[in-house]
Formats: structure tokens, C-alpha cells, sequence
């Protein structure tokens, strides 16, 4: 019985997210808790237009990856001002719940697994980086006299937690399965063939 594969970009059905991919999310969500442009900034900076799924070719396009890079670019000098609202308020924290569960379904999407619980992860995470990060702003400035070195602080290890969570295996993936014995099979005849001539 044969049976047809999915569109290039879509989950396979059935599959549950893996683990690994899990606890990237929860890392792209802590980013987007301490900076909520981060993670989806990241996503599309590591993606490409040619990625399979249409939605991530968008994203990393040079429009997406532009116009996201800019936004997170601006949310670096705007965290710094005394004038931004906390981050704990309805106004700091939906958008920063919102684009965590966005950045990880698309990471999910691009990963070719099923969304919809790494964006559940995602959220939970970009609350807590939230709560987290609003902490540790007010021990820096008890600590400092000044949020800013927590806040630089807390910029290095947003970018640090959205690195990981976005980057790109460069490993050429193998077959397995039927593909793998043949292609064995072909590579050990290929050798034979060269030692014997």
C-alpha cells in the first residue's frame, strides 16, 4: 500500500513535537519574555526564503527578516528608557505572550512538527523570561544603584537563549530505512569497483 507524503513544509499527522524541540521553545519563549521582538527576530533571521513552508519563507524573506530585525533592534535602546511601562501590565505582557507562541509555531513549522503545543510552551516561557527578567532588573538596580547593567545583562542572555533555540543543524541528514540499505549497498559496489581497477 503506498502512500502519498505530505506538502514540503507541513507536519507530518500524527507526530508529537519532540523533546528537543520542546525545550528550544521554552528557551524562544524566556527570550521573548525578556525582549518579545527577540525570538520572532530570530526565527526569521535563520530562516530563508526557500524554506519549504510558506509561512517561514515569508517570515525569512528579506521583508520579514527586515522588518523584525529593526523591531528588536528598537526594543534594545526603547527597554532602556524610564518612560516604558512595566512588563508585567496587560499592555507589556500580551504582546510578549502573543509573539512567543507566534516565534515558536513557527520554529515548530519550519522544524516540519506539530504546532500547536511548543506555541503553548512558547507562551509559558515568554511569562516566565517575563517575570524573570522584571526580578532581576529590580536586584541589578538594587545592586547597581541602576537597572542598566541588568538590563545589558538581560539583553546577552536573550540573544543567547534565541540562539540556541533557532539555530540550524548543518548535518546532512541520512536516509533510513529501505533508502539507507540500498544506498549502502551502492557505495560499498562503488568502492569495490575502484579498488579492482
Amino acid at each position: 500500500m503506498t502512500t502519498t507524503p505530505p506538502p514540503a513544509g507541513a507536519p507530518s499527522a500524527g507526530n508529537r513535537p519532540t523533546r528537543d524541540l520542546l525545550v528550544r521553545s521554552l528557551a524562544l519563549g524566556a527570550a521573548t519574555g525578556a525582549r518579545s521582538a527577540t525570538g520572532i527576530a530570530a526565527v526569521a533571521l535563520t530562516s530563508t526564503a526557500k524554506d519549504p513552508d510558506p509561512l517561514v519563507a515569508r517570515l525569512g524573506g528579506r521583508g520579514g527578516s527586515g522588518v523584525t530585525a529593526v523591531a528588536a533592534l528598537g526594543e534594545l535602546v526603547a527597554d532602556k528608557l524610564p518612560v516604558v511601562p512595566s512588563r508585567l501590565g496587560p499592555p507589556g505582557l500580551a504582546p510578549r505572550v502573543a509573539l512567543g507562541a507566534a516565534s515558536t509555531a513557527a520554529l515548530a513549522r519550519r522544524a516540519r512538527e506539530p504546532a500547536p503545543l511548543p506555541a503553548l510552551v512558547g507562551a509559558a516561557g515568554a511569562v516566565g523570561g517575563a517575570v524573570a527578567g522584571s526580578r532581576w532588573r529590580a536586584l541589578a538596580h538594587r545592586r547597581f544603584g541602576s537597572d542598566r547593567p541588568g538590563a545589558l545583562i538581560e539583553d546577552a542572555v536573550a540573544a543567547l537563549l534565541a540562539w540556541y533555540a533557532t539555530r540550524r543543524s548543518r548535518a546532512v541528514p541520512q536516509p533510513s530505512g529501505p533508502d539507507a540499505a540500498s544506498g549502502y549497498a551502492s557505495r560499498t559496489s562503488a568502492t569495490a569497483a575502484t579498488m579492482l581497477r
